[in-house]
């Protein structure tokens, strides 16, 4: 700019030179080249312009890479340690079903298969993730600066996985429910959590035992259900898992490119 600022001062003075001297068809030569300078000199300030608006949407962009990317490895890490969890509550489940089919089993042995599944398998799933960047890139109309339309298109399908895992999961906690309220309360579950069992006051594992015998059935059944809605709710994570994977893959790849 300093350069051209220069050339409009030189020009000017060889303007009013040729204007002194009467020479008037130099003067419009001149009058001429120093309207293209200015031309010019728009141009290349639109283009550095563009140039700034670029380079401000381009970081902007490798900012939001970089939290879609961090998010991601935080939902991977979150995902696998559900299905964790729900894959104990499996062990649970068919523990205490294993317990009470057999007739051999000991006392201590059903109630502790009982302890264990009411601690881990009667659990509902819980899903969760990390969405606050792609929700800030949707509400504000930003997705646009993430320029790989593949890779925004495959955010846009992933994002819409979530919600549709979680709404699977919601579905089946919602259809579980209504039979586990009643059997909670009218066999009085809660004698077996370590947490509250002391308010029921003394409990010898042969009650406790002889009591998940005679009701052998409504417990099979209370832990098929959760069996149920537990595996299904790995079957969505794993599913999530695998394109989480692949989103990172790409998010990677595409901050590589830049």
């Amino acid at each position: 700019m300093i350069i051209y600022q220069a050339m409009i001062k030189f020009f000017r003075k060889i303007r009013q030179s040729l204007l002194s001297e009467n020479k008037f068809s130099k003067y419009i030569i001149y009058a001429i080249g120093e309207i293209i300078l200015v031309v010019i000199g728009i141009l290349i300030a639109l283009q550095i312009n563009n140039w700034n608006e670029n380079r401000k949407s381009r970081n902007q962009e490798k900012l939001y890479l970089n939290r879609l990317l961090s998010e991601n490895k935080e939902d991977l890490e979150t995902f696998k340690n559900s299905v964790i969890d729900l894959e104990k509550g499996i062990e649970t489940v068919e523990s205490l079903s294993k317990a009470l089919n057999n007739e051999n089993s000991s006392d201590s042995l059903l109630v502790l298969a009982a302890n264990d599944y009411f601690g881990y398998g009667s659990i509902y799933p819980i899903f969760t993730s990390s969405t606050s960047t792609f929700d800030d890139l949707s509400s504000t109309g930003n997705l646009k600066d993430i320029q790989n339309s593949v890779l925004r298109d495959q955010l846009v399908k992933h994002y819409a996985l979530h919600k549709q895992v979680k709404e699977r999961i919601r579905i089946g906690t919602d259809w579980a429910l209504p039979l586990d309220a009643p059997f909670t309360y009218q066999n009085s579950i809660m004698r077996f959590e370590p947490v509250s069992n002391y308010l029921f006051g003394q409990q010898s594992n042969k009650a406790l035992a002889e009591h998940l015998r005679d009701k052998k059935d409504e417990y099979i059944n209370n832990a098929a259900a959760h069996l149920w809605i537990n595996k299904d709710a790995i079957l969505q994570m794993e599913m999530l898992i695998k394109e989480t994977d692949k989103i990172i893959t790409s998010i990677k790849r595409e901050l590589k490119n830049q």
